[in-house]
């Protein structure tokens, strides 16, 4: 029997000062002004245009991504939230995290997206070496980024996040090792720490740099996960590492086959119906289809014989045992239509099994896409 799992909101801003050369994500540079007002009200109307297929549910989650959120005034963001929560009943403990880039923080604004209702920021700082930053066509300083960070820790948020890059072009262990420590100097309760990868249709893409080689890449991970666990920070996602207690819940909830609604330009949502279905949706990418009230532009149903695999490739991502009976909660499929591969994955030692839970293994985290391999 299928069950509706948890609703999260998500909310795209579209726009950056500049491009970075290595960003796959739907941002584009900021001609002019941010359209504030405008572009509030047509994520609204979106939000409006969805809520048939959500029939009041509580959202428990809501992250706004970007792009850079913080290029949206915070009286803009007030507007924007409140609208939200006159549209939808949002949970009272509800974690709502903001995108910002070091940049764009300034004190005054913070406080502005805290009264709006913002809990938790997230800050894409990427590195704290100078050449570093200018080769990842960033427009901050570290001095800047260590700023935006204790701006972050005393404004007594929920919490806060750090996202930190390693594998840049032409880095050292040191190097990379050195960032960590910065970064953990700023005490922050979660960290993300993300391996450079170059995407297709960005200027890294087109021109690649030289990035270290998979043996220097090892090294840094497994030096830089000590770094992280002797710090008192735990891994619990591929590239997410919290101190106790400080897990993102919003990313949580996508990693565990929740439902979310997106909203903005080229959101991803996916939603769960009472009867059975599961849709994804993605609304229109660029601004200027958007803002003319042109909010989805495809939706497709997910499959039975494609629910297996889009629920373990999320799922996988979590170091965490997950209770079996989610499977079938959250997929409507029972545990014997996925036994086959099931086993096939426990002989490999991809997998571990008890009377309740799978768990991923060591193994099965190095061979994650031979894992998934076998639920296609």
């Amino acid at each position: 029997m299928l069950k509706l799992p948890p609703l999260s909101l998500y909310i795209h801003i579209p726009w950056c000062v500049q491009k970075c050369p290595y960003c796959d994500f739907n941002s584009h540079a900021l001609k002019g002004d941010v359209p504030h007002q405008e572009y509030v009200d047509h994520l609204l109307a979106d939000l409006k245009t969805d809520l048939p297929m959500v029939k009041g549910r509580e959202v428990t989650t809501i992250f706004i991504g970007g792009g850079t959120p913080s290029l949206l005034s915070s009286q803009g963001m007030q507007q924007l939230l409140d609208g939200v929560r006159t549209l939808l009943p949002v949970s009272t403990q509800a974690e709502i995290t903001m995108e910002a880039n070091p940049g764009t923080v300034e004190a005054d604004r913070f406080s502005g997206y805290q009264r709006a209702g913002i809990n938790r920021i997230s800050i894409g700082v990427q590195s704290f070496s100078p050449d570093k930053l200018v080769r990842l066509g960033r427009i901050h300083g570290p001095d800047e980024a260590k700023r935006a960070a204790r701006l972050a820790a005393s404004l007594g948020l929920r919490s806060f996040n750090l996202d930190l890059m390693h594998g840049l072009p032409n880095q050292s262990l040191n190097e990379a090792l050195d960032d960590l420590r910065q970064a953990i100097a700023l005490s922050p309760p979660h960290l993300s720490w993300y391996q450079l990868t170059i995407e297709p249709n960005t200027r890294f893409g087109s021109r690649p740099p030289v990035l270290p080689d998979d043996d220097a890449l090892w090294d840094i991970f497994s030096q830089g996960h000590q770094l992280l666990t002797a710090a008192g920070y735990q891994q619990y996602e591929t590239s997410a590492y919290a101190k106790p207690g400080y897990q993102c819940q919003h990313n949580l909830n996508y990693w565990r086959f929740g439902d979310y609604l997106g909203i903005g330009c080229g959101a991803h949502g996916k939603i769960t119906f009472e009867d059975g279905r599961i849709l994804r949706t993605v609304k229109t990418k660029h601004p200027r289809g958007y803002m003319q009230g042109r909010y989805l532009d495809k939706q497709n149903q997910v499959e039975n014989e494609d629910r297996p695999f889009e629920f373990f490739m999320n799922r996988f991502r979590l170091l965490e045992a997950m209770p079996k009976q989610d499977f079938s909660n959250f997929t409507g499929l029972s545990e014997a239509s996925i036994r086959n591969p099931i086993d096939q994955a426990l002989a490999a030692n991809y997998l571990s099994e008890t009377a309740t839970h799978w768990q991923i293994t060591q193994k099965g985290k190095l061979f994650l896409n031979s894992l998934l391999e076998l639920f296609l």
